[in-house]
């Protein structure tokens, strides 16, 4: 038999955890910089998938599609920013991934910046920035991110 009255209230549940995506494109060789970013935020509770190295943009996108991240993070040391980063924005676009958020991070003159936020990049995170900071940024452009689902 049942049990007779009101059911018991079912907790709220906690929202999801941010998922993220850390990609390392191109040539670059060192990847000591964008495993300690994937480790804080993975630290402050965020879902976080590492690509390695050696990823071309069509291999990030597809990866970062499957995956269904909110963030796609670029770690970038080359200087091949202001290639791989429009190829990979005009890869999200094709995808219909227009609603995640592009962060561009690493070895970035000062003066690229705009060019990079003007293309499609939602930050960029120059390479001295502590690993906290870019957390609390993730985390800040995720919630004021119109909601996905």
């Amino acid at each position: 038999m049942p049990p007779s009255g009101p059911l018991p209230a079912t907790p709220p549940r906690a929202a999801d955890p941010i998922r993220v995506m850390i990609a390392k494109v191109g040539l670059d060789g060192h990847d000591r910089g964008a495993k300690v970013v994937a480790r804080c935020l993975r630290d402050a509770g965020m879902d976080v998938v590492y690509t390695g190295l050696h990823r071309t943009p069509e291999e990030v996108v597809a990866a970062a599609v499957q995956e269904d991240v909110d963030v796609l993070g670029v770690s970038l040391l080359s200087g091949a920013h202001m290639t791989l980063i429009p190829r990979i924005v005009a890869l999200m676009r094709a995808a219909d991934a227009g609603d995640m958020l592009l962060v561009v991070g690493g070895v970035i003159p000062d003066e690229d910046v705009p060019a990079l936020c003007a293309l499609g990049a939602a930050d960029v995170i120059l390479q001295d920035t502590p690993p906290e900071v870019v957390a609390r940024r993730v985390r800040a452009l995720v919630a004021a991110r119109q909601p996905r689902r």
